[in-house]
């Protein structure tokens, strides 16, 4: 199954993503501070990241970027409680493979993940 780190700023959100994914497999890490998920990423190989676009200190899309530098060949989710035409581009932009909006629906996580994780 894949490795897959989750980014929120708020610990409910990466709890309930990692319950949802675990029973599916899949090892789960969570972060709920942007600098402590880059520097995993530094010596850990990640196979899926999902990250909230709106956080403490970067964006979501920063964090991405930042992200695919380290492991281009990850795949990626952008979650956002705010959904527009323009940050899905962005999303998209930055290599972002899906858009979820939250709050997560459980099937629609796990539909997505599988999705990306075929690609």
């Amino acid at each position: 199954m894949a490795e897959i780190i989750t980014l929120d700023d708020v610990e409910d959100a990466v709890i309930l993503i990692k319950k949802i994914l675990t029973r599916r497999g899949h090892t789960v890490h969570t972060f709920t501070e942007e600098e402590d998920t880059i520097r995993y990423a530094m010596d850990n190989h990640i196979d899926l990241a999902i990250l909230d676009i709106k956080l403490k200190k970067m964006s979501g899309i920063d964090v991405l970027a930042e992200l695919k530098r380290l492991q281009p060949e990850m795949k990626s989710i952008i979650l956002t409680g705010y959904p527009t035409v323009e940050t899905a581009r962005e999303a998209l932009s930055f290599g972002a493979n899906e858009y979820c909006v939250k709050p997560i629906d459980k099937q629609e996580l796990e539909t997505k993940v599988e999705k990306v994780l075929e690609l």
